[in-house]
């Protein structure tokens, strides 16, 4: 059964989780975390510093070994909020691949929201209606709301407890000016996430991170008579009401980094930034109305991993969701820029079965197929910005956009499908193939290919889709096309227009005819 590891770079700490596929589930085998504060200098002067550097790579060093004893199959590094804003990101990117051959992948923050979620709807039973989930990381906190387990919305907000620390409580205590100047941005982000978020209905708050596991022993411990009885109770479960997390946030704004470090769940490393993390909670209690929260040690390291089984075992539970939402985000992005899905359909329908019936000649892995259908969709995508050169606003709006189950490099190997169906062909050195690993170059040309002979099958028709038949030879591909209502001398036309550079990506002849 294979063996997924899951790496986690936050602003605050690096977690590694390891997972067996067991029966078509996951089964954890080891875990490990490490604070190395990799975002404190990125909120301050927008570089990781080279200590914060080294002592992340000497934890995914450590991580490492554990996978290998492991023998894990396979490795995602996930990047967060410090990685995205920090402008030597590439250069820590770079020593972390030539010290461990390991590459960091930096997500966004919605895409850090949707994994998030589907950690937990994959792992957590009894989680129905509608869930606000929060995840308050060291550099951003995403807020997610949930519907029978689907995202409805989803906001990633620059209100980390470090990143706020940093910016605005330097003093020890913290001091009145700061805790002001604070609270303004706080209640400005919750105002921005209002507009986009409206938690009406909610039948759960799960709250995740070590800021939420933190708060819920220490409101336990912090509370007084019957109130303390009562936080006991709630914080055995893993609850924090929000009254006393509010509590909570007053006193250990008052207290000095000492008197933080006694009170209990909170420890030397979070004490220097829970001030700002309570603050954070407590505001987000009284601005959506909330009466608190349930903690969940499950994260964004459970989210990539149960997207590596969803993307490997067709027979998971969640694979069939995770295509569905994977596609679902494309239609998305196509509707977004004025591309109607249901026209594009019959190129991606012949690029699917050329797929199909290629096999044996392009030999693309099957994950290309979906690569294809996205690209096929999204060809024209760039008109919205002009008809002149739209394939280049096409690579360069695909690459950018924030879609749902597509890592970056993946984006932009589906950007670079699209790229080329004008004059232009994949060639070494192309700022759309850049970013795409050397061994896929010729993958992305070869179906480059393909979408280019579903595109000469579709003319401008409408209702009238024509059918092929592709027969494979040794030295040529015929293609049989059956004419439709109008004939199909332009698109005999237009696959003949392809034949040299078919027999230039593949050796063989190309010849169509008709049926």
């Amino acid at each position: 059964m294979p063996i997924f590891a899951a790496i986690d770079i936050g602003s605050n700490s690096c977690r590694l989780k390891i997972a067996k596929v067991v029966a078509h589930r996951l089964k954890t085998l080891h875990e490990d975390r490490e604070v190395t504060r990799l975002g404190a200098s990125v909120f301050d002067a927008g570089l990781v510093s080279p200590e914060a550097m080294a002592a992340t790579l000497r934890a995914l060093k450590r991580f490492q070994r554990a996978t290998q004893l492991q023998g894990v199959d396979r490795t995602r590094i996930v990047a967060t909020s410090a990685m995205r804003d920090a402008r030597n990101a590439a250069a820590f990117q770079a020593w972390v691949k030539a010290e461990t051959g390991w590459n960091i992948e930096i997500i966004s923050g919605l895409e850090e929201g949707r994994l998030i979620h589907h950690g937990i709807m994959n792992a957590e039973s009894g989680v129905s209606g509608r869930v606000l989930l929060i995840d308050l990381g060291g550099g951003s906190c995403e807020i997610t709301l949930s519907e029978h387990k689907r995202i409805k919305e989803t906001i990633s907000l620059p209100l980390g407890a470090v990143r706020l620390t940093e910016q605005f409580l330097t003093d020890d205590p913290a001091s009145a000016d700061g805790l002001a100047r604070m609270h303004r941005v706080i209640a400005r982000e919750m105002r921005r996430a209002h507009r986009k978020i409206q938690p009406l209905g909610i039948t759960q708050v799960i709250a995740t991170s070590g800021t939420a596991a933190a708060l819920v022993e220490a409101s336990a411990a912090i509370g007084k008579s019957a109130k303390r009885s009562a936080a006991k109770r709630n914080g055995a479960n893993g609850t924090a009401p929000a009254p006393l997390v509010r509590k909570l946030a007053r006193k250990l704004a008052r207290m000095s980094l000492l008197q933080r470090e006694a009170v209990p769940g909170i420890g030397p490393r979070r004490a220097e930034i829970i001030v700002a993390g309570a603050q954070v909670f407590a505001e987000l209690m009284e601005s959506f109305s909330l009466k608190g929260f349930r903690y969940s040690s499950l994260g964004l390291g459970d989210g990539v991993l149960a997207q590596m089984l969803a993307e490997q075992d067709a027979r998971a539970a969640s694979h069939r969701e995770f295509e569905q939402e994977r596609w679902e985000s494309v239609l998305i992005t196509a509707r977004r820029y004025g591309i109607d899905p249901r026209q594009a359909e019959p190129v991606r329908a012949h690029a699917a079965q050329l797929f199909h019936d290629l096999k044996p000649l392009h030999q693309l892995p099957d994950d290309y197929l979906h690569w294809l259908d996205a690209a096929a969709v999204l060809r024209d995508i760039g008109k919205f910005v002009n008809h002149q050169g739209h394939h280049r606003h096409t690579q360069y709006i695909i690459s950018s956009s924030e879609m749902y189950g597509f890592t970056q490099v993946q984006r932009t190997i589906v950007s670079a499908i699209a790229r080329y169906l004008g004059k232009s062909r994949p060639q070494p050195g192309d700022r759309a193939l850049r970013n795409i690993p050397a061994e896929d170059h010729r993958r992305v040309q070869r179906a480059v290919v393909l979408l280019r002979l579903a595109v000469a099958l579709n003319q401008d028709r409408a209702s009238d889709v024509l059918r092929v038949r592709a027969k494979v030879y040794p030295k040529r591909l015929y293609l049989e096309v059956k004419p439709g209502r109008t004939g199909a001398e332009l698109e005999l036309w237009s696959l003949r227009k392809e034949a040299a550079y078919f027999r230039e990506v593949f050796g063989r002849e190309l010849l169509a005819e008709l049926a």
